[in-house]
């Protein structure tokens, strides 16, 4: 991780994370609470927040379009609370819906803690974005239509979004689930995942993983990227 002075923005501090530190510090913090799975299946999200901030996720009603936020006290996270309308739905699609949010938030929580447990306390500058709460220490979070990696000049919700995929779906399992599908090719054997299996590899994804489609999807090009012709990146 690299920090620089930020320019903008709430924070007098900006961090800079490369794509492999994501996937490192997500493992590392899976593997800490003996919640990283030996074999591609479904991440227990809920339980690694319990586990690794003693915090058990609560349900609310929240303003339309909020689907959920993270607390802090001086000491760190105190509450990460989901939007009680999708734990009503009761639906597959919300239940994976539920699961990416708090990915999003333990995202927060484990990239972003420092942050907002000191600036949010101490700095001056003006809020100018909606999405921090500076008087309750509240990092609010957004329904984005499914957006999960867009980047809109809000660096720290870009952040939290590429935790989604590093918790939920990690790389190592995620190679390993979608291995089958893969086409051997080349005097290295490296494996391409070709245009006509990108559609059953993104539907193994969300089956395996139980994430909803538009995450898998978001993952799998991630890994194996359309613009590589599907072949992994060394």
């Amino acid at each position: 991780m690299r920090t620089f002075p930020a320019d903008s923005g709430p924070f007098l501090q900006r961090y800079h994370f490369a794509v492999a530190e994501f996937e490192a510090i997500a493992s590392q913090e899976l593997r800490s609470v003996d919640l990283l799975p030996d074999v591609p299946e479904p991440v227990r999200v809920d339980r690694f927040i319990e586990k690794r901030f003693d915090i058990v996720p609560e349900y609310d009603d929240l303003p339309n379009g909020l689907v959920g936020f993270t607390r802090f006290d001086l000491k760190g996270p105190v509450e990460v609370v989901v939007a009680r309308v999708l734990a009503d739905d009761g639906g597959q699609a919300a239940e994976r819906r539920i699961k990416s949010t708090l990915a999003h938030e333990a995202g927060h929580i484990v990239l972003h803690g420092q942050l907002f447990t000191s600036h949010l306390r101490d700095t001056t500058r003006p809020l100018i974005e909606v999405d921090i709460d500076v008087a309750n220490r509240k990092v609010l979070c957004r329904d984005d239509n499914g957006s999960q990696h867009r980047y809109d000049g809000r660096w720290w919700e870009y952040q939290a979004n590429q935790m989604i995929g590093a918790l939920l779906l990690p790389r190592p399992l995620v190679l390993e689930a979608l291995e089958p599908l893969l086409t051997i090719r080349g005097r290295l054997g490296m494996g391409i995942l070709e245009e006509a299996k990108r559609d059953e590899a993104a539907e193994t994804l969300a089956d395996t993983f139980d994430v909803n489609p538009v995450v898998a999807r978001i993952r799998m090009d991630q890994i194996y990227p359309a613009t590589t012709g599907g072949q992994l990146p060394l």
